[in-house]
């Protein structure tokens, strides 16, 4: 089948090229655009609390405003405000209000808004919307930070802007530059590696090229499939699309291409060479996507409706990808020939490749001292893991000093620190009036909780028969102890002391954190093994063996921890951070145990192909460390470096990512992939293909063709980096 492929793209590429561009132009002007949510339903299903609350606020408080900044007023000094700075203040709201920002409704303060010490006094924005992060909101706090020199003109105080929409701003425009740098840090770094590796200006571009055509196809398809068939997808998944695309289709260009130039060392023709190289690759190729494709797909059983929406769109992405590596790449470089590796010729000798057989003849000589070395590594990076910890507070990775950030920190100074997004109680009766004396009893049990700083009177909805509690905790809204108050003590004192015939819910931000952990932790059970299950799949299908993906697999795991583990050891440990991003493992999962396995895919079916030309178990380690060693080390620098520039950020949650999906790489390329996995198989021998012993006989079938030459026993190249 591959090879039907790769003569049809090779023999017709104007053809195919023209197919690619229709497509990708047609899509970009006909599919509809990506629509950007922010439904809490995008984190959670509507079973749990938090989102019922969410519901129940809705109907029973329909005019219910949250403040979506807060102002944070002090003297310049830091002394205690007097009369006349809390008449400014009131003055100073008042004026605010009087400029009818775009979104806000209203900007008020009250008496009771100045902190117990005195040093501090609050106001509340409201607005006229639920979304709190579009960008008219955006701009409204911009034009209200613009008029805040005017508005306090002759007074002794400044005020900072905090609160969700503020922090969003002041996120997005710190990132601005940072994305922007890591984008044309990733393309140079692509690019300079590739002309380095190769030495070829247009092999540098091309992929660059491509990958472009494949985002767009890509985005169009999302599109479409979530307009067609209902599926989840949402405009932010495009930044991580272009991760993704860059990652994958360098990696399965580099698979192609290498093995193509080994083809045209033989002394095959540019087409013949091309038509062998996918008809050789296309299978390793398309288990590899299939691999990261069901991975992705396992997180539609997701409990989280964002990650339910990410797999379709990934899943998608690396199809398209897989497509344009059997056809696309093969129809360009036919066009282009030899030319595309101008002006190098090394592609017209073999060079003398010390490095990749010096790494191929040591793990074929000593499989057993190799194997335990390696898995040793791996195992004393994964204990690092045991000491994971999930920090939900994003907030706590931005750059201090943003204004928001250090608005947050004075106001929690002087006030609780859950004063800024209270904890909320409802408490709903069958029907009936809630009676007034059983709802203050209850109060003052919540009051009593252990950490609950206040608890605000008991407001009623016009029909009576639902009662609101704001309640501020001792604890940062977004902190561990917040988390564990609200998911534990909290809720269960609430729902204990329910009025008769009542039932209390407790939500707000603190409790979607409760259950996105418990989300969390449920996927892990199940996404987790399901995907697992499925990839060890698709490589027995691959491998037709039973033996060789069970160890395959419980390499992987053991990648994983190394791989989590060692970024516990350096941010939680060296640095000194209090977690990591509760999403991180996820993210490991995603980029390293799913793309990741490409390469032990590559190598597995380069040793496959090694034994079924007869040789023994250790001539074919050789050969395949040696040969694959090349494509292997230069893919995963190549995504590891893609993924390493996140590292420039500030944000210390997209540092966590950079390093970890960077490393993790790192280990699975040149310890798992290179070492743990051949030296396991050599020391297995026939036993790693059972039930399928055709391998210990020479290879009978397969590709044929005209100056078809035994695979040589040197290496395909040396990494030049």
């Amino acid at each position: 089948m591959f090879g039907r492929i790769g003569r049809f793209s090779v023999h017709r590429p104007w053809l195919v090229v023209a197919m690619w561009v229709i497509a990708a132009v047609g899509l970009a002007i006909l599919a509809p655009p990506l629509k950007s949510s922010t439904d809490q339903a995008d984190f959670l299903p509507s079973h749990y609390e938090s989102v019922r609350v969410t519901k129940l606020q809705e109907q029973a408080f329909p005019q219910h405003e949250t403040a979506a900044a807060i102002l944070v007023y002090q003297r310049s000094d830091g002394g205690k405000l007097s009369a006349a700075d809390k008449a400014a203040v009131t003055e100073a709201t008042s004026g605010f209000q009087d400029e009818k920002y775009k979104t806000f409704k209203s900007v008020v303060t009250t008496p009771e808004a100045v902190s117990k010490d005195g040093k501090m006094a609050l106001a509340n924005v409201y607005l006229t919307e639920k979304d709190l992060y579009n960008e008219d909101t955006q701009q409204s706090i911009k034009d209200l930070r613009a008029d805040r020199d005017k508005l306090l003109k002759g007074t002794s105080l400044k005020v900072d802007v905090t609160g969700p929409s503020a922090s969003a701003l002041d996120s997005i425009e710190s990132s601005g530059d940072t994305d922007a740098m890591i984008m044309m840090a990733t393309l140079v770094l692509i690019i300079v590696l590739l002309g380095a590796i190769f030495r070829s200006p247009l092999i540098a571009l091309m992929p660059v090229l491509m990958i472009l055509v494949m985002f767009i196809m890509a985005q169009g398809l999302i599109a479409t499939a979530s307009d067609l068939f209902g599926l989840e997808a949402d405009s932010s998944v495009s930044a991580i699309l272009i991760v993704v695309l860059f990652g994958v289709g360098t990696d399965y260009m580099l698979f192609l291409l290498f093995r193509y130039r080994e083809h045209l060392r033989k002394g095959q023709e540019p087409k013949e060479a091309l038509v062998d190289a996918v008809t050789r690759v296309g299978e390793t190729i398309a288990s590899a996507a299939g691999a990261v494709i069901v991975a992705f797909l396992a997180l539609v059983l997701s409990t989280m409706g964002s990650m339910r929406a990410m797999g379709p769109s990934l899943a998608i992405s690396v199809a398209v990808t897989l497509v344009a590596a059997l056809t696309l790449v093969p129809a360009v470089f036919s066009l282009l020939g030899t030319k595309a590796f101008w002006p190098s010729k090394a592609w017209k000798k073999v060079p003398r490749n010390r490095l990749a057989n010096g790494v191929g003849s040591l793990v074929s000589r000593r499989p057993g001292l190799i194997a335990a070395v390696s898995a040793g590594v791996l195992a004393a990076l994964a204990v690092g893991a045991l000491g994971f910890k999930a920090e939900f507070d994003t907030e706590s990775s931005l750059p201090k000093d943003l204004e928001s950030v250090q608005a947050m920190a004075d106001l929690q100074k002087s006030f609780s620190a859950g004063e800024s997004d209270p904890s909320l109680v409802y408490v709903q009766s069958n029907g009936d009036k809630l009676d007034p004396a059983a709802l203050t009893g209850f109060r003052q049990k919540l009051g009593a909780v252990e950490g609950v700083g206040e608890v605000s009177p008991a407001v009623l909805n016009p029909k009576g028969d639902v009662a609101q509690f704001n309640v501020v905790l001792k604890y940062r809204p977004a902190s561990e102890k917040a988390i564990e108050l609200v998911a534990g003590e909290l809720r269960d004192t609430a729902h204990d002391s329910a009025p008769e015939d009542a039932k209390v819910l407790v939500g707000g931000s603190t409790a979607v954190l409760a259950d996105i952990e418990d989300a969390v932790n449920h996927d892990y059970r199940l996404v987790f093994p399901v995907a697992g299950l499925a990839i060890m799949l698709i490589l027995g299908l691959l491998l037709r063996s039973v033996v060789a993906p069970l160890y395959l697999m419980l390499a992987v795991g053991l990648g994983f921890a190394a791989t989590l583990g060692s970024t516990v050891w350096l941010f939680q440990n060296v640095r000194g951070e209090n977690g990591l991003l509760f999403m991180l493992p996820i993210i490991v999962y995603l980029f390293v145990v799913a793309i990741g396995t490409d390469y032990n895919i590559l190598m597995v079916a380069r040793l496959r192909e090694e034994v079924r030309k007869g040789k023994t178990p250790a001539e074919a380690v050789r050969l395949a460390v040696s040969q694959s060693a090349p494509t292997i080390g230069s893919a995963a620098i190549i995504l590891a470096g893609t993924f390493g520039v996140l590292m420039l950020a500030s944000n210390t949650m997209l540092q966590q990512m950079g390093f970890a999906v960077a490393f993790g790489i790192l280990l699975t390329a040149f310890i798992m992939a290179l070492l743990l996995v051949p030296t396991v198989t050599a020391m297995l021998g026939s036993k790693a293909w059972w039930p399928n012993h055709r391998h210990d006989s020479p290879e009978t079938s397969g590709v044929s063709g005209p100056g078809r030459a035994e695979e040589p026993d040197a290496a395909d190249e040396t990494v030049r980096v």
